[in-house]
């Protein structure tokens, strides 16, 4: 019997997780032309953050039943041409519309549709391939996420500093990527993401405390990644003064770069090191990063303090899926939507509260006070998260 050859189902996974990095970095790198072509305030700005993440929460509670009655090959297929959708209408809608914040609102929450499902479905096929490196598999799959950033970043910012006003063509070529994809996930072989037993029930999962833990990790996770990565273009450009091509440079693009470095050394070298100890320093640099970029006196060293946060953060997201992994095999679709669920829930919940601050301050003339004070106001998450590794380190010792 001929071995199935896997590789063409990790490459479209990557290509997915890449898709993913689209869907949620292009619009941030958009904001202040938003801004001054739209005359949209600070606040609403924000909102919108709040309305991608919040709706791919949505997309996380639905997939719990909704995959597998439809099927991952289906899904897949369905994410990745509704991402390429809302990514041609976001250059196009807030011109047609005669609200143009709501020409913003619904690409942004079709986009992020895409982007849930995506999250919901990559994660759980690359898990069920076969190998034995789960943890370091899970990584790298994640690191693709982070150099998908970097490109999006780094191409965007080179178009928009020659062709700023052609930003929307920039969003429709982008959805050139889900659109590709969309014609692999039609013919990749997919492995059973159950092999062998039954799932567990909804109610069987939440009578597991390390579940619960899981779920609260997996919030502070996205939080302390999101709110960085949301927010540090805007705070490089209008908090520190610096020039906008090179606030994106050395702020989100650095920021992804060192995610993805750290997600993938760790995807190389994994099997040989402690995953939770890792994750507990990792949470307590998380929070020193946040403490440089927002205290710092000079511009550049807050911009490094935001580009390490990328390392930083690295581990948190994929490591708390291994853990799941690892500790209730049986979780099935349900326990990775509900993780999706949890990581939507703090992408939206981190960046809101950073906007909320800021937002605030900005109304009372203060408005470099208050990118720094939203900032400061996320901290709480990786200290949570350091906090929830430790019990569950604990935990599963018991």
């Amino acid at each position: 019997m001929t071995a199935v050859n896997y590789r063409p189902t990790l490459r479209a996974c990557y290509l997915g997780y890449v898709t993913q990095a689209v869907v949620n970095n292009l619009a941030p790198l958009l904001f202040v032309l938003f801004q001054t072509d739209f005359s949209i305030p600070l606040e609403k700005i924000g909102q919108l953050i709040l309305l991608n993440f919040g709706t791919q929460l949505l997309v996380d509670l639905a997939s719990v039943k909704l995959v597998d009655r439809l099927g991952y090959r289906f899904c897949a297929c369905a994410a990745h041409l509704v991402s390429a959708a809302g990514l041609a209408l976001l250059g196009v809608l807030p011109r047609l519309l005669p609200d143009p914040y709501l020409g913003l609102v619904i690409p942004v929450m079709v986009c992020a549709v895409g982007g849930g499902l995506i999250e919901v479905l990559i994660s759980p096929i690359v898990e069920a391939l076969p190998g034995d490196a789960k943890a370091s598999a899970m990584s790298l799959l994640h690191a693709f996420y982070c150099w998908g950033q970097v490109l999006v970043v780094l191409l965007s910012t080179l178009f928009l500093r020659v062709w700023p006003a052609c930003w929307p063509l920039l969003t429709a070529l982008w959805g050139l990527l889900p659109f590709y994809n969309f014609f692999r996930f039609l013919k990749v072989p997919l492995a059973p993401v159950i092999a062998g037993g039954t799932a567990m029930s909804l109610r069987e999962l939440f009578s597991r405390r390390v579940f619960w833990l899981a779920l609260l990790m997996m919030m502070c996770a996205g939080s302390s990644e999101l709110a960085m990565s949301q927010w540090s273009s805007l705070f490089a450009e209008r908090g520190l003064g610096v020039p906008k091509m090179l606030g994106d440079l050395l702020g989100p693009c650095l920021f992804a770069l060192l995610m993805g470095a750290g997600r993938t050394l760790y995807g190389i070298f994994g099997e040989r090191l402690p995953l939770k100890k890792l994750m507990a320093a990792s949470s307590l640099f998380c929070v020193c990063c946040y403490l440089v970029t927002v205290f710092a006196p000079h511009p550049v060293v807050s911009l490094l303090g935001c580009a390490a946060c990328g390392l930083s953060v690295s581990l948190l997201w994929p490591g708390t899926f291994s853990l799941s992994s690892a500790a209730l095999p049986l979780g099935g679709t349900a326990m990775f939507s509900l993780l999706a669920l949890a990581g939507d829930l703090g992408g939206a919940v981190g960046p809101w509260l950073a906007g909320l601050v800021s937002g605030r301050f900005a109304a009372a003339g203060a408005e470099q006070a208050g990118l720094r004070g939203g900032l400061l106001a996320v901290t709480v998450f990786p200290l949570l998260m350091l906090a929830g590794v430790l019990v569950f380190h604990r935990e599963q010792k018991q």
